[in-house]
């Protein structure tokens, strides 16, 4: 069978991760008692996303440290690389679940709104900003090409973004008296944060489900092989994703002639060449087959 290896990127150690899952715990404890000293609902809610993202947080630097054992066992062929899809899949339902929960609590509160002490608002959102900051900008490089630290990212960007709608929240309070502002702000929070969790979820399933990678269209990777000589079918395609890092294809080959292995391997060669630089498909299986009788679907349905 052909098979090729390689194009991975580089090794994230999970060094500024653990950075940011201290400075959460600090900002989680801080907000989460000064909101109930404060009554500050947005205060609250702020800590509780922070809660949240410390889980979550956890969750990705133990996947993240499983990703990295390269160890593979006859019994764990794939080693851990789908760790990091299935603490991206458990960071965005969270996020998800806690954004639905802030919400109805927003509700709830435009019904009853109460005297907040916005001083005490004002300086835990301004640490919230400076702790959260700091993470985005630790967490950024590797959130470009990493779907787990992506959902990382995410959570502690929106942080960034919570703790800022509350400053304002706090400053509205203080000098205008505009109670009500810390519902309205929760509510906003909530919908922004159930928005930027989607896009995780979604991306998380079709791994997890082997759906074809989105930018890949099966026909156009068939065009491309039956390009390349003494080819007459193929069938049998499955195309995924183990993890974030590029794509997997496995097929049947049908040739026209019964060829060498030594020709199939080369032959072999130009079309993982062929299908990496054009669909970023870094490992690929094919089986031979010369006038064998079989099902020649393009999708195997059986």
């Amino acid at each position: 069978m052909g098979h090729n290896h390689g194009h991975h990127h580089p090794t994230i150690t999970g060094k500024n991760l653990l950075i940011s899952i201290v400075l959460n715990i600090a900002i989680t404890i801080a907000q989460l008692i000064g909101g109930f000293i404060s009554g500050s609902l947005a205060l609250i809610s702020d800590a509780v996303h922070n809660f949240s993202d410390v889980i979550s947080l956890i969750i990705s630097y133990v996947a993240n440290l499983l990703a990295n054992k390269k160890k593979r066992t006859k019994r764990y062929t794939f080693g851990y690389k789908r760790a990091e899809i299935i603490a991206a899949f458990i960071n965005a339902t969270t996020l998800i679940i806690v954004g639905l929960f802030l919400g109805y609590e927003a509700i709830i509160r435009f019904n009853t709104p109460t005297e907040i002490q916005s001083n005490l608002v004002i300086w835990l959102a301004l640490l919230g900003i400076l702790a959260n900051g700091f993470s985005v900008i630790l967490l950024k490089r590797d959130a470009d090409h990493n779907l787990n630290m992506k959902s990382a990212y995410t959570h502690l960007f929106v942080d960034m973004l919570t703790s800022i709608a509350v400053l304002i929240g706090g400053l509205l309070m203080k000098y205008y008296h505009i109670y009500w502002i810390d519902a309205l702000l929760t509510l906003i929070i909530a919908v922004y944060l159930i928005y930027m969790s989607w896009d995780i979820l979604i991306k998380s399933i079709r791994i997890l489900m082997l759906f074809v990678p989105e930018h890949i269209k099966i026909d156009d990777v068939v065009n491309e092989v039956l390009k390349a000589k003494g080819i007459k079918n193929i069938h049998h395609v499955h195309i995924w994703q183990l993890n974030d890092e590029g794509s997997h294809l496995e097929a049947h080959l049908e040739f026209t002639n019964d060829i060498k292995l030594s020709e199939f391997d080369i032959i072999c060669e130009k079309i993982e060449k062929t299908l990496f630089e054009k669909f970023q498909i870094n490992h690929c299986n094919f089986q031979p087959e010369f006038i064998r009788d079989d099902k020649k679907d393009l999708i195997n349905q059986s």
